[in-house]
């Protein structure tokens, strides 16, 4: 074709991660850029066509027609061009593994990481979608999820990769000396509300009524707590990052460890070579 048109492809690729996450918060996760950026690229594609491709509701982004004629031919698009890419770059055969991670475990130790797994496999490419911890992995189209628990699902063959031992986390100005220190904050809550009995149970105290906010996000406790509006108790794995650049504080020796993170495949499936790959991989990566 000898009358293609300038193609924005920057901005393309951007329509095509919120398209397929459904959010351009998690859409700035998945490119590792801001959120303004996404909107700012979208605004510009919108802009450039002519057209709107996203309806912002209540319950997130919905595609318009224009969007829903343009989503499944930039995705079939950057799919091609990355196998391309892998082929020439690697002489291996390219492969996509469309991976589901629970949020926490993507911002707080895989995608810090991606770059040595993109060296180590070139040829793999990992298309991550976030989740809250409930995924559907068939019905999402997904090959395999991270997901945070037990490692008993019903129906789910899980694969270990870390544990991830559970301790407060507060701001530094709170000065929290003493676990009876606790009892004068606010303690956040996750829908798990047995998380903060069983640690004030290994620190050797008796917990206290709770009465803070339930958040179902390990990073919005997060948020709060470097804002100094709460103490979360958190996977301390997940938030070495917050705790090395001194924007959280570990006051407490004592942890608990109540669930691990798991790659998790159905059972009426095998592993796949890049599955495999992937798991034996972060294996070797835990510190």
């Amino acid at each position: 074709m000898s009358d293609r048109p300038d193609i924005p492809l920057n901005a393309l690729r951007t329509f095509e991660v919120a398209a397929r996450q459904g959010s351009f918060t998690r859409a700035a996760i998945e490119l590792r850029v801001t959120q303004a950026a996404v909107s700012h690229q979208i605004g510009r594609l919108e802009t450039l066509l002519g057209v709107t491709l996203f309806l912002r509701t209540p319950g997130g982004l919905v595609l318009t027609d224009a969007g829903q004629a343009m989503f499944p031919v930039m995705e079939r698009s950057l799919d091609d061009i990355a196998r391309a890419l892998a082929v020439v770059t690697s002489g291996q055969r390219a492969e996509v593994l469309n991976l589901g991670v629970v949020t926490t475990f993507a911002t707080g130790w895989l995608i810090p990481r991606l770059d040595g797994f993109r060296r180590a496999y070139p040829a793999i490419t990992l298309r991550l979608s976030t989740h809250n911890n409930r995924v559907e992995i068939a019905r999402e189209g997904l090959d395999a999820a991270i997901r945070f628990g037990s490692g008993r699902w019903p129906g789910i063959e899980a694969h270990h990769i870390l544990d991830a031992p559970m301790g407060p986390l507060c701001a530094p100005h709170l000065n929290v000396r003493a676990v009876s220190d606790l009892r004068s904050h606010t303690l956040l809550r996750s829908y798990r509300a047995d998380e903060w009995p069983k640690w004030f149970s290994e620190a050797g105290e008796v917990c206290p009524q709770l009465t803070g906010p339930v958040l179902d996000s390990s990073l919005g406790m997060a948020d709060l707590a470097v804002e100094g509006l709460g103490i979360a108790l958190l996977p301390l794995p997940m938030f070495e990052r917050a705790i090395d650049a001194g924007r959280l504080v570990r006051p407490f020796a004592a942890s608990v460890t109540l669930g691990s993170y798991w790659l998790t495949i159905p059972e009426d499936r095998r592993m796949t070579t890049t599955t495999v790959a992937l798991l034996k991989w972060m294996r070797a990566h835990v510190d």
